[in-house]
């Protein structure tokens, strides 16, 4: 058997051939696999899981049949999508996972972990995702209306890639310390996140460990999936078809 890991697909309609490619993946490798992780940003705006995009519903749809062939999935928050909860869980048939979170297969540990938590050498995003991720912050978001909720996340949203832009390429990455302090804290010796779009397998020695750190990548050009199965861990790209549709509900 083979577990499946993914991240950052940043799922939007303005990008339909992301969504088409993940809804092939789902309907093909993912239907052969024990269980599929999608670490984070699986949508590139989530405003409360009363969001009544069809697209979104498109997609929960699609999880929901995953799981209901006998798939076992779960789910990390994003940045993006943090606000993913428990109706969304319900509709799609999943799980929300603590980050970070260590998960057990084949004999072997994982830490996983979306991965923006590690970037803490930009200050100004922490302080954002500090506020974020407040209980009372959400419960007030989640209180404005629909309309006020798409408005202040595309703002948001906006704002976000501006202050991206703005930023050196190192301040967007994770930071050493952060990363080496996961891993005495989780006592693993392998840790996989998504968020910074820069797929890669590095290793690392921590207090005279040697580790191991695996970067999922976007899908915006083509797919990123890690595979564990008995035999270790492969971090594979999946080139994107030519053209691809998505079938869409009755």
């Amino acid at each position: 058997m083979t577990a499946l890991v993914v991240s950052d697909l940043h799922l939007d309609p303005a990008r339909p051939e992301i969504a088409a490619q993940f809804h092939a993946f789902l309907a093909g490798e993912a239907r052969a696999a024990e269980a599929l992780y999608v670490l984070g940003d699986l949508f590139e705006l989530w405003i409360g899981d009363d969001d009544p995009e069809p697209h979104k519903r498109v997609v929960i749809a699609a999880l929901r049949a995953l799981a209901d062939s006998g798939v076992a999935l779960y789910f990390l928050h994003g940045n993006r999508d943090f606000l993913l909860g428990a109706r969304f869980c319900e509709e799609s048939g999943g799980t929300l996972l603590t980050d970070p979170t260590v998960i057990e297969r084949y004999g072997r540990r994982l830490l996983v972990s979306h991965g923006d938590a590690l970037c803490t050498d930009d200050a100004p995003y922490q302080r954002l995702r500090a506020l974020v991720r407040d209980r009372r912050w959400q419960a007030q978001f989640l209180a404005l209306s629909i309309g006020q909720r798409q408005a202040l996340a595309r703002e948001a949203r906006a704002g976000s890639q501006t202050h991206t832009q703005a930023q050196p390429p190192m301040l967007m990455d994770v930071n050493s310390e952060a990363v080496a302090a996961v891993f005495r804290s989780a006592g693993v010796d392998t840790l996989v996140h998504g968020h910074t779009h820069r797929p890669a397998v590095h290793s690392l020695e921590v207090d005279g460990r040697t580790c191991t750190r695996i970067v999922t990548g976007d899908w915006y050009t083509q797919g990123s999936c890690l595979r564990w199965d008995a035999s270790g861990l492969t971090l594979a790209a999946l080139p994107r078809p030519a053209r691809q549709t998505i079938a869409q509900p009755a």
